[in-house]
């Protein structure tokens, strides 16, 4: 068997065909001002098993305790989200509101409300306009379609401050038999690491089991979006959903679980480096990778202090190669650090060696940081086998404006 991943660049296109089940589509039903579109509707052909991953906001969207208490399952037919508004912080009221877009989607789709699942993204703490959920449910069952135009209008309706949609395919072959994986997120602020202010929905005609599913959505997510910060705050929606249909009718085994699980990983990875790069305001994505820690868990921890620091989000935004920063960031994380061994490496160039500061040319690097949208950022902090990856957005002006007029 050979795996023949697309490019992490390819977008859903004519070349890269959904996967089968799904039908998707996205419409306008009046929740944001603007009237562009904000709801969105996700239908299966059939059941399908259905996974998921959630925010570990101790504050929960109703949404999220809808979700949770249906997941995993092997009997899911739709996944309808609006965008606009979060349903979070609106007590009885917003469980009843979630519970009713389930049921609102059963009735048009001839299912019970335990086989929807929904999602909700925008302001927090404003009950939903229920009369324009209603009729954009059914305008949005008109819709439902199988193109790559509806799957783009579906992505394009779960957005909020994004500035563009979130999109990626990926597809492999078991035994001649194409496996298709597709993605949509949402997400630009309040972005923190153990999920952010993001959905993610993911389809496959892979055929998984519920325990698959699970397992595969975890792994996928821990070295994804598990792994992102533009501003450090866990939001009280964040959900990340995958369907399988089993269309392709490739199981996968033990023989093509590896296999899977790459694809998937590529895919959320590729989805959680495009929120990063549309973070509000953002500038440059710090792509920031320890080496050389005692063990995995203590660099994602130093990775992590580093990528929140506002000392050194500011200095890439500013075209800074600030060592000092950095390197005194990796110092106060919650783990263990070799000083003398710590070397530091911007953009490929090596700054900073065994603890001591080496001669650059810092005007020549910080135009190379700042013509890059991408800076990478490799530290080693020791001589151990821990290594982890993050990605972070830079810090600008145009955030802090953004936010502190977001609901004024």
């Amino acid at each position: 068997m050979m795996a023949n991943a697309m490019n992490p660049s390819d977008q859903p296109s004519s070349s890269s065909p959904l996967p089968g089940g799904f039908r998707y589509s996205g419409t306008a039903c009046g929740l944001k001002a603007s009237g562009r579109k904000d709801l969105s509707l996700v239908v299966a052909d059939h059941a399908v098993v259905a996974a998921g991953v959630y925010t570990q906001n101790q504050i929960v969207a109703a949404p999220v305790i809808n979700c949770r208490s249906k997941t995993p399952s092997r009997s899911i037919r739709a996944v309808v989200t609006n965008s606009g508004n979060a349903n979070a912080c609106t007590g009885e009221q917003g469980q009843h509101d979630a519970n009713k877009m389930c049921e609102l989607v059963a009735d048009v789709l001839d299912c019970d409300p335990s086989q929807v699942l929904v999602m909700s993204t925008g302001v927090i703490g404003v009950p939903l306009a229920m009369e324009e959920i209603s009729k954009g449910i059914h305008a949005a069952n008109l819709e439902l379609n199988q193109t790559t135009e509806d799957f783009q209008h579906a992505a394009d309706a779960i957005c909020t401050t994004d500035q563009s949609r979130k999109t990626a395919s990926r597809q492999f072959d078991v035994d001649g038999k194409t496996v298709h994986i597709t993605g949509m997120a949402k997400g630009a602020g309040m972005i923190a690491p153990n999920m952010a202010t993001m959905l993610a929905l993911i389809t496959t005609d892979a055929s998984l089991s519920e325990e698959e599913a699970e397992a595969c959505l975890k792994t996928a997510c821990k070295e994804s979006f598990n792994r992102i910060s533009v501003d450090g705050h866990t939001s009280t929606n964040d959900t990340v959903i995958l369907l399988a249909s089993g269309d392709s009718k490739v199981a996968i085994g033990k023989s093509s679980l590896e296999i899977f699980q790459r694809a998937l990983n590529s895919l959320f990875t590729e989805l959680a480096k495009l929120i990063v790069a549309d973070g509000e305001g953002a500038t440059h994505v710090m792509a920031i990778e320890i080496i050389g820690a005692v063990n995995d868990d203590q660099a994602f921890e130093i990775a992590k202090t580093v990528a929140a620091s506002p000392l050194v989000k500011t200095a890439i935004t500013g075209g800074d190669p600030n060592w000092g920063r950095i390197v005194s960031a990796a110092g106060y994380a919650q783990a263990e650090i070799t000083p003398d061994a710590a070397t530091l490496k911007i953009c490929g160039e090596t700054i900073y060696q065994n603890g001591t500061p080496l001669p650059f040319d810092a005007a020549t690097l910080s135009q190379k940081m700042k013509a890059n949208v991408e800076v990478p950022i490799q530290l080693r902090v020791g001589l151990g086998n821990g290594h982890s990856n993050y990605w972070s957005s830079d810090l600008t002006t145009d955030y802090v404006r953004f936010n502190s007029e977001y609901t004024t």
